[in-house]
């Protein structure tokens, strides 16, 4: 089995007593693996964009990596996210996970006048854009002619000195395909994917490796959920809930599905108890459970 890899959810918030740089410091302090951050530009609350934040976290953490939870590929021309993550894993000394999705909001699209894309469209873009960043981090004077995206003798320099893992948020059949053929990582969300569901997803991704001839263990499975460590369960079923004892064992769980990840949104008053709780009594137990 792959090491197991812990994350914490960084918040984009831009409000005056946000602190999402101190969340991250924290993180990397506790010993977490990786931060993480959402990409929605377009909302009413006040919030940074998520590329600009990741490289300002970066800046300023050692170890810790960083990872797109995940950006929207219609908002960036992808040969252009081929660039910004080549400088952005250089810049951190290789700490960059690059997570990409199809894109979920239809509205932010519309806010931004950027056309509202077919579900067929989403799926054949993400499919689209990981196979031109691939190919600009690999090949000179990379040509492409995609149906939704092209590239024409287009050369990035320098290449990555290493492997810059790429996963994918993805739900439906196809996206899931597309996973299983491209990616690095699968980073679904619980509220989407909930554990009755989540293992025929996995699935599905293991036989679209296998189809290309690739071996799926070398395709990372994260979960991305909400948790909450206390006495009283959280009656949400997209909340991983309880004491430490038992979120340990319904990791563990989880880990017997084929997942070496995890995402944690802290749920509660107070994010930074939660925070110390999944760092010392959490995930201590499920990596000694392992």
């Amino acid at each position: 089995m792959n090491e197991l890899m812990f994350g914490l959810n960084v918040s984009t918030s831009a409000a005056p007593n946000a602190d999402p740089l101190t969340q991250a410091k924290r993180a990397e302090d506790l010993g977490f693996d990786f931060v993480s951050a959402n990409d929605h530009p377009a909302v009413t609350s006040p919030t940074f964009e998520l590329w600009t934040l990741l490289a300002w976290i970066a800046a300023a953490t050692s170890r810790i990596r960083v990872a797109s939870r995940v950006l929207g590929v219609p908002y960036r021309a992808p040969p252009m996210v081929a660039k910004m993550a080549e400088s952005l894993d250089r810049l951190s000394g290789g700490r960059l996970i690059l997570g990409m999705g199809a894109g979920s909001s239809d509205e932010e699209f519309r806010a931004f006048g950027l056309g509202v894309p077919s579900p067929r469209d989403k799926i054949d873009g993400l499919a689209e854009a990981v196979r031109i960043i691939r190919g600009l981090w690999a090949e000179p004077g990379f040509t492409f002619g995609g149906r939704l995206y092209q590239t024409d003798h287009a050369d990035l320099e320098p290449k990555p000195g290493h492997r810059i893992p790429i996963w994918l948020g993805t739900f439906g059949p196809r996206a899931l395909d597309v996973t299983g053929r491209l990616a690095d990582g699968w980073i679904p969300s619980i509220a989407f994917a909930q554990p009755d569901k989540v293992a025929g997803m996995r699935e599905r991704i293991v036989a679209a490796a296998q189809a290309v001839g690739r071996d799926p263990t070398e395709i990372t499975c994260a979960y991305n959920m909400e948790v909450h460590v206390g006495r009283t369960p959280d009656p949400s079923p997209s909340v991983v809930s309880g004491p430490a004892d038992q979120v340990a064992a319904q990791l563990l769980d989880f880990v017997r599905l084929g997942f070496t990840a995890f995402n944690f949104i802290p749920r509660g008053r107070d994010e930074d108890a939660q925070t110390e709780r999944l760092a010392r009594e959490v995930i201590p137990a499920v990596r000694a459970g392992a």
